[in-house]
């Protein structure tokens, strides 16, 4: 089912969110912090480019050995998905820097990645951010016939072996991304006419992925091929195994943080309407996990505190754990639900269950 609108209901929890805003502003006021990045997420950008670029100097012009080159591949893929989860991610959403245009140079690093910066805020800030497991609304959810993430979208037989396959199909979205995704979506977002809310025509925005693509597979495919001391099919091996690592990393935070037993997959009724506020609904289809591991947090980008993130996606991410107490006691003060799991094991293994759980069953009702 797809809705051309979809609108929350402004009577019920709405007070909630009025509340844990003004309550986060004062939290950042009373410390005299700011809420965009600090010295610790600058040092942390120089090293997450380092090691995605850095490998890659070093298969191109030293390392002969071809242990060691796809060991550079390897280091590539944790500094890909670096980039995404610590940079890019909160670039995009404005929350990295106060100044727009650092902001947009540094949400530019999802070009080095194979991807597109316009397409992933569309499909992620106006898309999930706005309808999070909303079906035929948000895209993250919306990989049907290949998976099924909701229970408003159609179970097939081969759903029932998603939870096997899922994480292949993960490792492949990166290279997605480099390849027919991004088309795909300047397809699909031209006709709703969404490319228009990030400033650009149609026409120009496929110039631009043209250009930006040809670009980014001559330097990763091509010049590997020429320069580096493996046979062509190496340098192509590991340019897979790099985007697979990223893939499958990317996927592994995201994905047990909406597609998991507690999720609720609000739906419209007819006329577009969700019985709830967005905030609620963000509470409802949103969940922590391992939240005292402080390493595993910074190099996910403190993405493994979602819910801080959905509710506040213009602060950077090196706050989240800082407020997280301030939105759940609010939370409970408002008798909303604050899912999450102690470890991300335990984040992993809900995922896993709930993609059996929609894959074998018409409802599969959600877990609370």
């Amino acid at each position: 089912m797809s809705f051309s609108h979809v609108n929350f209901s402004k009577s019920k929890d709405e007070d909630f969110y009025k509340v844990v805003r003004k309550r986060v502003s004062q939290y950042f006021k009373d410390n005299n912090i700011s809420k965009y990045a600090n010295t610790n997420m600058v040092l942390k950008t120089i090293f997450m480019i380092t090691l995605y670029f850095v490998p890659f100097v070093l298969i191109l012009t030293y390392f002969e050995s071809t242990w060691l080159v796809l060991l550079m591949w390897v280091l590539m893929g944790f500094g890909m998905a670096g980039i995404g989860l610590s940079i890019m991610h909160d670039a995009n959403h404005g929350a990295y820097s106060r100044n727009k245009h650092v902001n947009f140079a540094l949400g530019k690093l999802m070009l080095f990645l194979g991807g597109s910066d316009v397409n992933w805020r569309i499909q992620h800030n106006v898309l999930h951010h706005t309808y999070t497991n909303v079906s035929g609304m948000d895209e993250d959810i919306q990989i049907d016939p290949l998976m099924r993430f909701s229970p408003e979208q159609k179970l097939l037989k081969g759903h029932r072996f998603q939870f096997i396959y899922a994480w292949f199909l993960y490792g492949m979205m990166t290279l997605m991304w480099t390849t027919t995704k991004d088309y795909a979506q300047w397809k699909r977002y031209k006709k709703k006419d969404l490319i228009k809310t990030q400033g650009l025509s149609s026409r120009k925005f496929l110039w631009s992925l043209i250009t930006t693509k040809s670009l980014y597979l001559g330097v990763f495919i091509t010049l590997p091929i020429l320069f580096s001391s493996l046979p062509w099919w190496g340098s192509i091996l590991g340019f897979v195994l790099m985007h697979f690592i990223a893939g499958l990393t990317l996927a592994a935070i995201f994905q047990p943080a909406h597609v998991v037993p507690t999720s609720t997959f609000e739906t419209p009724s007819e006329d577009g309407t969700i019985e709830v506020d967005w905030a609620a609904n963000q509470m409802m289809n949103t969940a922590n996990f391992a939240p005292k591991a402080r390493i595993f947090s910074w190099y996910v980008g403190g993405l493994n505190y979602q819910i801080e993130h959905h509710l506040f996606p213009n602060i950077c991410h090196v706050h989240y754990r800082k407020i997280s107490d301030i939105v759940r006691d609010t939370a409970f003060e408002y008798n909303l639900p604050y899912y999450t799991h102690k470890t991300f094991r335990g984040a992993l293994l809900g995922h896993a269950k709930m993609l059996y759980r929609l894959g074998k069953y018409e409802e599969a009702p959600a877990i609370h």
